[in-house]
């Protein structure tokens, strides 16, 4: 598993991310099939960024990984063992993911948020729910808003706290859903650096996100989707400077 760990306790935590594959993966919405032949392999310890226009099926790939859409064909593997071979609550234990708006329990304060499905899914008594909880906002730079509740919270705080909660389950991967996409501009920023400090200390991570310099700065790898389907991946560099696809050289002419 990937809990974290310490050498002190004045240092953030370090992750042990497990790989995540995706094998021939198809999704549909009844007859139309929105997800095709989908195959990426995402190392442990790394950060897969997915980038392409809308409706390119980024999202509802992501939806697949955890199982929020059941996959119509094909597996997710999460360090070897098939995702879908498992009951979802037991696959989401190892899975966080954040979404682009926060989801929040808006009369809860953020260190419930936090602890709720601690203890609601894990069954952890609620003194250690509340210490691991306020651990997890400390890393995420929330300790002094503990008691805040989402309404007395920026947008890039709240986000924070989503991303709290999802670090709180341990995952040994993380998904997140273009979690800067509903922020403000000056607030982007703060949650940007807080994904690149967990890419830095080993966790295992696939972001959907229309930040392409996060891209280019922060990930081992990129993947372009269009119409469902990867048209590209590979390194960033590779991808941004040198684009063999007309679909991508186009999309680049556009967002850069």
């Amino acid at each position: 598993m990937s809990a974290p760990t310490t050498s002190a306790t004045t240092e953030p935590p370090t992750y042990k991310g497990s790989s995540l594959d995706l094998i021939d993966l198809w999704m549909a919405y009844g007859e139309f099939e929105v997800i095709r032949n989908v195959t990426i392999h995402v190392p442990a310890g790394t950060t897969t960024c997915v980038i392409g226009p809308s409706g390119s099926g980024k999202s509802t790939l992501l939806r697949g990984v955890n199982r929020l859409h059941e996959p119509k064909s094909g597996d997710v593997l999460i360090a070897g063992d098939s995702a879908l071979k498992v009951q979802p609550d037991r696959l989401r234990q190892r899975i966080g993911m954040v979404f682009q708006h926060f989801n929040l329990f808006p009369d809860h304060t953020a260190l419930e948020n936090v602890a709720l499905a601690l203890r609601k899914v894990k069954g952890v008594p609620k003194e250690q729910a509340l210490h691991f909880a306020r651990e997890r906002l400390d890393e995420v730079g929330l300790g002094d808003r503990a008691d805040h509740r989402p309404r007395d919270l920026s947008g890039g705080q709240q986000q924070r706290v989503a991303i709290a909660r999802a670090l709180a389950m341990e995952p040994e991967i993380m998904l997140f859903d273009e979690v800067t996409s509903a922020l403000d501009p000056e607030l982007v920023k703060g949650v940007l650096n807080l994904m690149a400090s967990l890419a830095r200390r080993g966790m295992t991570m696939v972001v959907v996100t229309h930040e392409m310099n996060f891209a280019r700065r922060v990930a081992d790898q990129v993947v372009f989707m269009d119409e469902g389907e990867v048209v590209e991946a590979g390194p960033p560099a590779q991808l941004f400077d040198d684009p063999q696809s007309q679909r991508l050289r186009a999309f680049l002419s556009e967002v850069l």
